[in-house]
């Protein structure tokens, strides 16, 4: 069992969302609201396979009842994402934990994109990489128009990767020809992400560097807008 506390520093309310992978039983929330200062725990058993947590923003509910956000909707509807994944351009944690104490790994994905800066950190564990790992830059303020989310006021709320943008082999290293660490290097686009958050995965095969573990039973502390 990993307790994972989630903390909004963020000057708004966010709606984080959890999903787990791999065929797994979901969180007991998979969504929730998450006031400006407010900090949030959850329980996860382990193992827990393929973990992802993500954070919504400019959330409403419309006359239907119809729950909605403009960056990293999961399509449920509601604020629960029930087993659905955020729709890109989303900035995304990767856990897996281990059970019986075994290796946790844990990073920040940019491969589809930024809406939020965040970081991770381990509370117990131990490993020469049982660090933080952190995106506090604002992404967006450097996001390129062609990749650019904006919201309704015109301002730039999310970022896309090149590869959720235009959905090429080059960008997304796919076949055919780019469907190997060798034949799909950083593009122009996933520097603009490295530069900004070099902790923090920005494209499908970027460096291992990225990754982060923790031996011996670790807790984590989230932070939206660290």
């Amino acid at each position: 069992m990993a307790t994972i506390s989630i903390k909004n520093n963020c000057p708004f309310t966010i709606w984080p969302g959890t999903l787990t992978g791999g065929g797994g039983a979901q969180l007991s929330t998979t969504g929730f609201e998450l006031g400006s200062t407010q900090t949030r725990s959850i329980d996860v058993g382990s193992p827990w396979t393929a973990g992802r947590i993500w954070a919504r923003t400019q959330c409403s509910t419309d006359a239907s009842g119809r729950f909605t956000c403009k960056t990293a909707d999961c399509g449920s509807g509601q604020v629960a994402c029930n087993g659905a994944g955020a729709a890109p351009p989303a900035s995304l944690l990767e856990f897996t934990i281990a059970a019986n104490n075994g290796q946790d790994t844990y990073d920040l994905s940019l491969v589809d994109g930024f809406n939020l800066p965040v970081s991770v950190t381990p509370q117990g564990g131990s490993g020469p990489t049982c660090t933080t790992s952190s995106c506090s830059a604002n992404v967006n303020s450097v996001c390129p128009s062609e990749l650019a989310v904006k919201g309704s006021d015109g301002n730039t709320i999310g970022c896309k990767s090149a590869c959720a943008a235009f959905n090429q082999p080059q960008y997304c290293c796919t076949e055919p020809g780019f469907g190997t660490p060798e034949t799909c290097p950083p593009t122009n686009y996933s520097k603009i992400f490295k530069d900004q958050c070099p902790q923090a995965y920005s494209y499908a095969y970027d460096d291992r560097s990225s990754t982060f573990t923790c031996t011996g039973g670790a807790n984590y502390a989230i932070t939206f807008c660290p």
